[in-house]
C-alpha cells in the first residue's frame, strides 16, 4: 500500500518513523540507520515530514534526489503537537499531525552550494571569537605588568612584538615567552580568518544573486554570504516582509477583546543573520547624514522621528525586504524603488 505522508524522527543513529496511508497509521516504529537507509531505497515517492534539525538537509537532499517531497518544519511548530510524554513515538506523531496542518510554514530543504557556505560562516564566527579572545587575553596578561598595547586590533597584531622587545625587565622570562606564543597564534587565526572570508565570497560569487546583493547598502561579503544561504532564492517566501517577520525584525503582537498592542521585535529565527543585518544597518545609518539619496534621506527622516536605535532596526527590516527582492527575481537594487519617500512628502 503506498503511503500519503510519512513522518520522521531524525537522530545519530535510530530514527523513528511513521507511516500514514489511507488516514490510518500503518506503523510507528524504530529503525537503525542501516535499516532506515534500506527502507527509504524501497519507499515509493511521497510526502515525507521532518522537522528541521540536525542532518535534516542531507536527509532532505537524498529524498528529494529519490522523488519524494520533503517538508521540513519548525521545531517550535512541532512542539505544538506534542503529547504530555516526550518520547519518539509521540515525536514522530507530532511531526505527523503538525505537516498536516493548513497554513504550515515549511522549512526549504538547504542545497549543497548553501550547506556550504553556512560552514564557512560558522567556521568563521567560531575563529572571530578567537581572535577576539586573544587580544583580550594579550591585553589583560600585559597589563599587569605594565605592558601596554596599541588600541587597535591591527596594531596589536602589527606591533605588539616591538612592545614586548621594548619592555626591557618588565616582564620576566616566563611571561616574555608566554606572550610571544600568544602573539603567533593570534596571528595563525587572524590569517585563517583573511582566508575564510575569502573562501566566503568566493563560493558566493557563484550566485548572481550574491552579486546584486552586494550592491545594497549593508550587505558586506559576509552580511550577504549569511542572506543567501538562509534565505537561498526565497521561493519558501511569498514576499519580503515575510523574510523580516521570520528573522524576528517585527514588533511582537499581543492582542485581546480587539486590541492589540506592538511591544519589541520578536528576535524569532536565524540569531546570526539577524544579528548581521543590524550590524550592517547601524554601518549605514552611522553616515547617512553625509548622503543626498533617497536612502540617507529616508534615514534621516526616520531618525529625526523615532530616534537612531529604532532607526536602525527599521533599516535591518528593509533591508531583509530587500534582500528578498535581490535573491528571488532578477532585478538589479535601486535605491529610488526601496526607499521611496512618505505619501504626505511626495504629495507635499
Amino acid at each position: 500500500m503506498k503511503a500519503n505522508l510519512v513522518a520522521i524522527d531524525l537522530a545519530k543513529s535510530v530514527f523513528q518513523v511513521c507511516v500514514l496511508a489511507l488516514g490510518k497509521i500503518m506503523f510507528n516504529r524504530k529503525l537503525s540507520r542501516d535499516q532506515f537507509t534500506l527502507w527509504l531505497a524501497q519507499l515509493e515517492p511521497t510526502v515525507i515530514a521532518m522537522e528541521a534539525c540536525a542532518t535534516a538537509n542531507f536527509w532532505g537532499r537524498k529524498m528529494q534526489a529519490a522523488g519524494h517531497t520533503v517538508r521540513l518544519i519548525p521545531a517550535q511548530h512541532v512542539k505544538a503537537f506534542c503529547r504530555v510524554h516526550k518520547t519518539d513515538r509521540g515525536d514522530a506523531l507530532a511531526i505527523l499531525e503538525a505537516a498536516q496542518r493548513p497554513n504550515m510554514h515549511f522549512v526549504a530543504v538547504k542545497t549543497m552550494a548553501q550547506q556550504d557556505l553556512q560552514l564557512l560562516l560558522r567556521m568563521h564566527e567560531r575563529l572571530i571569537g578567537q581572535r577576539t579572545e586573544l587580544c583580550n587575553q594579550l591585553r589583560g596578561l600585559a597589563g599587569e605588568y605594565g605592558v601596554y598595547f596599541p588600541p587597535s586590533r591591527a596594531g596589536l597584531i602589527a606591533q605588539a612584538s616591538a612592545v614586548i622587545e621594548a619592555s626591557g625587565g618588565a616582564l620576566s622570562p616566563i611571561a616574555r615567552g608566554a606572550l610571544v606564543a600568544a602573539l603567533e597564534e593570534l596571528r595563525t587565526v587572524d590569517q585563517r580568518v583573511v582566508e575564510t572570508v575569502r573562501q566566503i565570497a568566493q563560493l558566493g560569487a557563484q550566485d548572481p544573486a550574491y552579486e546584486r546583493l552586494r550592491t545594497a547598502p549593508g550587505f558586506g561579503p559576509i552580511v550577504a554570504a549569511k542572506f543567501l544561504a538562509a534565505v537561498g532564492n526565497g521561493a519558501q517566501f511569498e514576499r519580503g516582509r515575510n523574510v523580516s517577520a521570520w528573522l524576528g525584525l517585527v514588533p511582537r503582537q499581543v492582542g485581546t477583546g480587539g486590541k492589540v498592542v506592538l511591544g519589541h521585535i520578536t528576535k524569532n529565527g536565524d540569531r546570526s543573520l539577524r544579528t548581521a543585518l543590524i550590524h550592517g544597518a547601524r554601518a549605514v545609518v552611522r553616515w547617512a547624514h553625509r548622503g543626498k539619496d533617497a536612502k540617507s534621506q529616508w534615514i534621516c527622516d526616520l531618525a529625526a522621528r523615532r530616534g537612531r536605535t529604532r532607526t536602525i532596526v527599521a533599516l535591518a527590516n528593509k533591508l531583509a525586504r530587500i534582500g528578498w527582492a535581490l535573491v528571488h527575481g532578477e532585478a538589479e537594487y535601486a535605491v529610488e524603488r526601496a526607499f521611496r519617500p512618505r505619501r504626505e512628502n511626495a504629495a507635499a
